[in-house]
């Protein structure tokens, strides 16, 4: 028997928004003072009446169109009726049968090196209001339970995927791929670590007992998962567990009902919460307080053009303007918005994308990594930075000439007493170090016949057919001539060389 891995995800995404969805109270994270942004609405007082935020609206549409999707010219409100503590209402303004936005896609690679991508379909993206945040004591002991409603009525937008993924790590490679394209458009800071996004794995097995035949394991839901990591470790664990579950019961599997289980990151395992709840549970109806909403095709078309380059759209546009492999174009993009920025600027200012890539996908980004800094405050700016390479390509200092002197800036600027990097500084390092390429060839030369002259042993060898020998007589040379280009001494090294077979 094999089988098949079905998942597909339930992502809900904080807005921002300064205020909430249907009210006027502030939107911001604020842990430190629970409970003070909250108004009779949020608190789902007797009397109190809701007023749609434009803005949350505005800022879902316009994920929903990123996200290819069709946009409803008529959408309303229902109330999804549960209760739970951080619900003060007893329900939850969602949408149900109407949602504003439905039938997109996204794209991922699933196989760089063989180009293979997977398109994720979109069921629905759709707005409701968040809930509380339950506190829980931790210690063990269970002393203190309690509730904080300063989250209460955040707007969120929840993106349904179909049940497309085909493995865990597909399912973080579209959370990944999400989360980006979100943070690209600014419609959510995406910090998992305060909540503004969190998500629902859903999954089960396709078994096939025979060829042609397809019995399917009870559909788990797995709640709030806080970290991609954690979705790809939570999926693979359930996939492992419905398999040997599926391998004790046989065909019975199908007749156990649907179930939510919880991920406990310390064990590593999935563990059982409660029945999973259909529509009918929730007692969907029209919220009476909120009247419809209506889209004409010009706000579509408004918001549609306020959406900017998107992240595969920059891949694209950078591979085809200045010829980045896929690696390339990923590493470069997949940063955040301002790196990418960053890398265009100096590939503009110094004409060469692919040395641009090269700096910055390794110098540039392992700098900053090491020196836990973004790139608004990395301390070499672009302008410096095209000033260094434009000196490299045209000959004027080397590679590692140009490398000696990008961690002389970067150590400068960074210190206790910093300096800052100035295309000035630049030209000092260089005339100080004596770092530019010596274009005097009758120096060069000379110095390469005074070397060959002192190593008869490395002639011997290139004469025997051993290149490597030309090796160690550019280090000599080097040393003598300080400022030479390496490829240009090897050239002539070889000439001299050959001059005497």
């Amino acid at each position: 028997m094999d089988y098949t891995v079905i998942i597909g995800l339930e992502v809900h995404v904080q807005l921002l928004t300064q205020t909430k969805i249907f009210c006027g109270c502030s939107s911001a994270f604020n842990p430190e003072q629970p409970n003070v942004q909250t108004c009779p609405t949020c608190l789902g007082l007797p009397g109190s009446l809701p007023v749609m935020n434009r803005r949350a609206f505005e800022l879902a549409m316009k994920t929903a169109l990123a996200l290819n999707c069709e946009i409803s010219p008529y959408t309303k409100w229902d109330r999804k009726q549960y209760y739970y503590p951080d619900l003060p209402k007893g329900y939850q303004i969602s949408q149900y049968d109407l949602p504003f936005s439905h039938d997109g896609f996204v794209e991922i690679v699933i196989d760089a090196e063989a180009g293979t991508k997977r398109r994720v379909g979109i069921i629905r993206a759709h707005l409701e209001e968040d809930a509380g945040k339950n506190m829980h004591d931790e210690s063990g002991r269970g002393l203190d339970s309690r509730v904080d409603l300063n989250r209460a009525g955040t707007p969120l937008l929840e993106i349904v995927s179909q049940p497309d993924l085909r493995a865990a790590s597909e399912a973080r490679q579209y959370l990944e791929e999400l989360r980006l394209l979100l943070v690209y458009l600014g419609v959510s800071d995406c910090n998992m670590q305060e909540g503004s996004l969190r998500c629902d794995a859903n999954v089960n097995l396709h078994v096939h007992p025979e060829p042609g035949q397809k019995v399917a394991t009870p559909l788990v839901e797995i709640k709030n998962l806080n970290s991609f990591r954690n979705v790809e470790l939570a999926i693979e664990h359930e996939v492992t567990r419905q398999w040997a579950e599926f391998q004790k019961t046989g065909l019975k599997i199908g007749d156990v009902p649907k179930t939510t289980r919880g991920w406990d990151a310390v064990r590593g395992a999935t563990f059982a919460q409660r029945g999973k709840e259909d529509a009918a549970d929730y007692r969907y109806f029209p919220d009476p307080d909120l009247v419809p909403v209506t889209v004409t095709q010009d706000e579509i078309d408004a918001v549609r053009a306020s959406i900017g380059e998107t992240p595969p759209a920059r891949r694209n546009r950078y591979a085809v303007t200045w010829g980045l492999s896929d690696y390339d174009c990923r590493v470069i993009v997949d940063q955040e918005r301002d790196f990418a920025e960053y890398f265009e600027a100096i590939a503009t200012g110094c004409g060469d994308g692919k040395q641009a890539a090269n700096w910055v996908t390794q110098d540039v980004l392992r700098e900053m990594k090491d020196r836990k800094l973004s790139v608004a405050e990395f301390p070499i700016s672009p302008a410096v930075l095209t000033d260094l390479l434009q000196r490299v390509l045209a000959k004027k200092v080397t590679i590692k000439s140009a490398r000696e002197v990008f961690m002389d800036l970067l150590t400068a600027a960074t210190d206790e007493t910093p300096v800052p990097a100035t295309v000035e500084r630049v030209a000092e390092i260089i005339q100080s170090k004596g770092l530019e390429i010596v274009q005097d060839t009758g120096a060069i030369s000379v110095a390469i016949s005074a070397v060959i002259e002192k190593n008869p042993k490395a002639v011997a060898d290139f004469k025997a057919g051993k290149q490597a020998a030309v090796g160690a007589l550019i280090g000599q040379v080097m040393k003598q001539v300080k400022g030479a280009d390496p490829a240009g001494v090897r050239e002539l090294i070889i000439q001299q060389l050959n001059a005497l077979l």
